[in-house]
């Protein structure tokens, strides 16, 4: 795999001034929350955690936290009374939200997926046994406006997805893929995107002639492919915009006759296919509709056909001990998303379906370097974003994907392509 290469020099500096967030577009925002009592248990908990950590946290005054050597990733405790009230309110999302705000951001020389990193590895530990147990008295769940129902999913698929095709076009590669690559050395970005699309055609056996299901269309980068193996595709959306481009690439491809970009939610899907494709999409369906989705597959999906899936997924124990919360990604990011375990899928596809993994790719690091590559192409292109999206914006979506490559270089997150298949001998 291409080795990631870090800027080390890249950190808040004067092209990128620390955005005042604007009330009407960020309510709630520019002002923390007060709490007291709450920012002292806050203050206390950040105090210990950072203790244990090879990071180094500066205060105003000069105060260095940390267990971090002058080498260590750092980060500039600007407001650390907001900081610490925003924690107070709710430490999931309200670390984000301080960086956001610029009540902290990275010391000179660090990179802010290299500071995150190391408290994505303590996650599970960061907090005490104790304070853990108490987590069900002050965490949030996730709303219930914000369920993966036929009603809602289009409303929180078009918070992310219909933002701007001009944005996901700034960063992403000629292929439009926004799910991880699969690197090998030499590759450019746009070759390791196009072997993750052939891997997951591969798991599915796509061929000429052949007629394939697509769960969660993208911008067409996969069902193009798939239309240039002489497979005819049906492709489906819930976004306005991805429908649009996806259309005008294939035009633009000269395989418009083979690819139907619907859309359309897969609960509505009809008919038999002789593959069923999905990528990074399930992540997106909801615990409560796991079953709904792995038995459209099902039923979706001709005798003798294949599924060629890729998700992300965590570690068991944490997506039950975190799968009730609601985090920063879900109210900036990913509106009622959970990430499954490997365990969840093979459990679902078990008790509700025929289907079961017979192959199995783990792409985990690769998603890293995807990730960086994302981030620096999203902060290059940002000078021709600017007037469409406020600094308060940009701050927002370095931190997702920076957040996010911490988790995957962490470990704590993996993605996987997985091959589906019946199971010949059915119990």
């Amino acid at each position: 795999m291409t080795t990631v290469h870090h800027n080390p020099g890249r950190h808040e500096d004067a092209r990128f001034p620390v955005p005042r967030p604007d009330e009407a577009h960020w309510p709630g925002l520019a002002t923390a929350p007060r709490s007291p009592l709450r920012a002292a248990v806050a203050e206390r908990l950040f105090r210990h955690a950072v203790s244990t950590l090879p990071v180094r946290a500066v205060l105003p005054d000069g105060t260095v936290l940390g267990a971090g050597d002058r080498q260590a990733p750092t980060m500039t405790l600007v407001r650390p009374d907001a900081f610490f009230h925003r924690l107070g309110a709710d430490a999931k999302i309200g670390f984000g939200e301080a960086y956001m705000t610029g009540d902290w951001t990275t010391g000179p020389g660090t990179d802010l997926a290299d500071l995150l990193t190391p408290f994505a590895a303590r996650m599970s530990s960061l907090v005490h046994p104790a304070f853990q147990r108490l987590r069900h008295l002050v965490e949030r769940t996730q709303p219930i406006g914000e369920e993966n129902t036929k009603e809602n999913s289009r409303h929180n698929i078009s918070r992310h997805y219909d933002l701007s095709n001009q944005l996901f076009e700034a960063f992403l590669d000629e292929t439009m893929s926004y799910s991880s690559a699969w690197f090998e050395p030499g590759d450019s970005f746009e070759d390791a995107q196009r072997r993750k699309i052939d891997g997951v055609l591969d798991l599915a056996r796509v061929g000429e002639g052949m007629h394939v299901l697509e769960i969660g269309s993208g911008w067409g980068g996969l069902a193009i492919r798939a239309a240039q193996r002489g497979a005819r595709v049906t492709t489906l959306t819930l976004s306005t915009e991805q429908q649009a481009l996806a259309r005008s690439r294939a035009a633009e491809a000269g395989v418009d006759h083979l690819v139907d970009v619907q859309l359309c939610d897969y609960r509505d899907a009809r008919g038999r296919y002789d593959a069923v494709v999905s990528v990074e999409m399930i992540e997106a369906v909801g615990e409560k509709f796991w079953a709904t989705y792995f038995t459209a597959l099902d039923t979706l999906l001709a005798p003798g056909g294949r599924v060629g899936l890729q998700s992300i997924t965590m570690p068991h124990d944490r997506m039950m001990a975190t799968r009730r919360s609601y985090t920063w990604i879900h109210k900036y990011v990913f509106p009622g998303g959970i990430i499954p375990s490997i365990r969840s899928i093979e459990d679902n596809l078990a008790a509700h379906t025929s289907l079961s993994v017979v192959e199995r790719r783990d792409l985990g690091p690769h998603y890293a370097q995807t990730l960086h590559l994302w981030r620096d192409r999203f902060l290059a292109a940002w000078p021709t974003l600017d007037g469409a999206f406020d600094g308060t914006f940009r701050r927002m979506w370095e931190f997702y994907l920076a957040y996010c490559e911490a988790g995957f270089r962490s470990g704590y997150l993996g993605v996987s392509q997985l091959g589906l298949a019946r199971n010949p001998f059915p119990a």
